[in-house]
């Protein structure tokens, strides 16, 4: 923990996943005292981000990006392909990010790459981090009182709640969660194979799920795996040679020899979103307020537009000299990411769903709808500029190259 005290018309972010350090790089950005409470995790994490072009522009801005880029593939293709074997099967759709003259849609990397580089950043630049969890988050009427695990509490005018599914700051306001778990386990792995992937991201739609393989530097990829739990599970059992043999045949070759390197993950999947996403001078951003299946790389990239969206919100009215946790804030943040959050979430849940139905007139009306997309170019064109920069959500941090 640094020697200097929180000042009063302060901010305290709580979690160290990269939502909750991007809102408290964003918030200092914009000029709001700003405290970090969380610990620095040293756990190994194998997944990657596919950060859409509007998040790289917010970690350009905030000085991020140069020390992530060495590490991030382009990802200049999307293809999604029919791999369920069913009777209606959908046309394979290509999107090119050349199409709506972007370099690319984003870039995917290892996630250690990107939280390390966060972290670094943290560190240079001077804000307050006291390195240990949050043990409780004490709301009044006129501030709210951060409770460390370690250390003395303070205080502070708005709070933002970073920690994850089991939010104490979204306990503490009284914001209720709807989740619903979902039939389906999500794998992760890194590969290493023999055929370049030209920087293209494949979305193989099975009947239990996505199988997606996304480029990393070099001759590597990540895989995201969405299967049915007694699948995954066998899937999970598998390793050495036979685990390479299966991996390939799913990818259907298309990347040649394939060898999974050690280590994997493996969730359940859930979907949930917050009653509320401000209350009693609390936000919540990521998966406080919401979880999403790995599906079109949504999740994180909304988290991260909730990070630098209260950053916005709250930079406006300290600099105004307002009260940077007042009602008004909190109503003003619910607006700007309900919208955002609620077009996304129904979109990713139908089609999840679309995929595990085997109801011909549900799988009749995916394929028309894939179809629809790769034959009207205008169609497919708004299609992707609303999906890696939403019009009526974007932040301004986020603009610029996206």
């Amino acid at each position: 923990m640094t020697d200097s005290a929180p000042a009063p018309q302060s901010c305290a972010v709580i979690g160290g996943g990269p939502a909750g350090l991007i809102a408290a790089l964003s918030l200092a950005y914009f000029g709001v005292p700003v405290s970090l409470v969380a610990r620095r995790s040293t756990q190994t994490d194998n997944r990657t981000t596919a950060l859409l072009a509007s998040s790289v522009a917010a970690l350009e801005a905030l000085g991020v990006w140069e020390a992530c880029q060495a590490h991030a593939a382009p990802l200049r293709v999307m293809r999604i392909a029919d791999d369920t074997t069913r009777l209606w099967r959908a046309p394979e759709v290509r999107f090119e990010a050349a199409e709506i003259d972007l370099p690319a849609f984003g870039w995917n990397i290892e996630n250690r790459h990107l939280v390390a580089a966060l972290w670094d950043h943290v560190a240079a630049s001077g804000l307050i981090h006291i390195d240990c969890a949050a043990r409780s988050v004490e709301i009044e009427s006129s501030g709210v009182t951060v409770v460390p695990a370690e250390g003395s509490p303070f205080r502070a005018q708005l709070v933002v709640g970073a920690d994850g599914r089991h939010s104490i700051c979204r306990g503490a306001a009284g914001i209720a969660m709807a989740e619903r778990s979902m039939p389906q386990t999500a794998l992760t792995y890194i590969l290493r194979h023999s055929r370049p992937h030209h920087d293209i991201s494949t979305e193989f739609h099975t009947a239990s799920g996505p199988f997606t393989v996304v480029p990393l530097p070099g001759l590597r990829s990540s895989l995201v795996c969405v299967a049915a739990p007694a699948e995954a599970e066998d899937l999970a059992r598998l390793g050495g040679r036979a685990l390479d043999i299966e991996i390939e045949r799913r990818c259907h070759s298309i990347l040649g020899k394939v060898h999974v390197e050690p280590g994997h993950g493996a969730f359940p999947l859930l979907v949930g979103t917050a009653n509320r996403f401000a209350c009693g001078r609390v936000t919540l951003i990521g998966e406080a307020a919401h979880v999403f299946p790995p599906i079109g790389a949504q999740g994180l990239n909304l988290g991260l537009r909730d990070a630098v969206t209260i950053a916005e919100v709250a930079g406006e009215v300290f600099r105004g000299g307002g009260d940077i946790g007042a009602a008004e804030v909190m109503a003003e943040y619910e607006r700007r990411r309900r919208p955002d959050i609620g077009s996304r979430s129904v979109a990713i849940d139908l089609l999840n769903r679309s995929l595990l139905s085997d109801f011909l007139p549900v799988q009749g009306l995916r394929g028309l709808g894939l179809y629809a997309l790769d034959r009207i170019g205008p169609l497919r064109r708004v299609l992707m500029r609303e999906g890696i920069a939403p019009s009526a959500a974007m932040p301004l941090l986020m603009h610029h190259g996206a």
